[in-house]
């Protein structure tokens, strides 16, 4: 079901932002640690070529 804050805010239904610091443990295959770009009015992270069309976590840290 789709939440009427999420589709004024122009969002996908399933991003969720959570303010508040919380832990995370995390199982996974490999990790890189960046920084995000600037690009326009959004953020950029490139990732390797070999990660496409598999899913990923993003977790900011700072």
């Amino acid at each position: 079901m789709t939440d009427k804050n999420d589709i004024e805010n122009n969002r996908d239904p399933i991003e969720r932002v959570y303010k508040d610091k919380v832990k995370f443990e995390i199982y996974g295959e490999e990790m890189i640690e960046k920084r995000v770009k600037s690009s326009g009015n959004s953020g950029r992270v490139y990732l390797p070529p070999n990660w496409i069309n598999h899913h990923v976590k993003i977790i900011r840290i700072d």
